[in-house]
């Protein structure tokens, strides 16, 4: 038998989302796979500042990484807890109103449509629209019996 697995941090959770940077690469990658050189681009940080955040937003448990040769990429998780993924759900619904949300999706709209126009983007592979559900508020969980809560 299986043991059982350990409650979802919901602390940690609120800490991540208590930081305006980890917010802007919530926003970001609401719905869609970003390689993290758009994150450098779009927000004008250091690659460290950057990883750093998002090594934050994994241990929390609502970021998932991938590799490609040498890109990273990442993607939102939504949480198999429903109180979490309602305060996930709550939070990136909130950052669409937020004007300079709003002007982060434009400059990833701009860098994606014209990546040559910026030098660190150079090769870089294109932002997916995530294959996954988009996380939107009142999304069912779907438990998945395969997902361990460690990090």
């Amino acid at each position: 038998m299986p043991p059982p697995s350990k409650p979802f941090d919901v602390v940690r959770l609120l800490a991540a989302l208590a930081d305006p940077t980890r917010l802007r690469l919530l926003n970001l990658m609401d719905g869609r796979e970003v390689c993290v050189c758009y994150f450098v681009e779009i927000l004008q940080h250091g690659q460290p500042k950057i990883s750093r955040h998002l090594a934050y937003l994994r241990r929390a448990g609502i970021v998932e990484a991938r590799r490609e040769g040498k890109w990273m990429h990442y993607r939102i998780e939504r949480p198999e807890d429903a109180g979490a993924a309602s305060i996930l759900d709550a939070a990136l619904f909130s950052l669409k109103a937020n004007p300079e949300m709003q002007a982060d999706l434009a400059r990833l709209s701009h860098a994606c449509c014209d990546p040559q126009s910026f030098v660190t983007l150079q090769g870089a592979p294109m932002p997916n629209r995530s294959k996954l559900r988009s996380t939107v508020m009142n999304a069912p969980t779907v438990p998945n019996p395969n997902r361990s809560n460690t990090t």
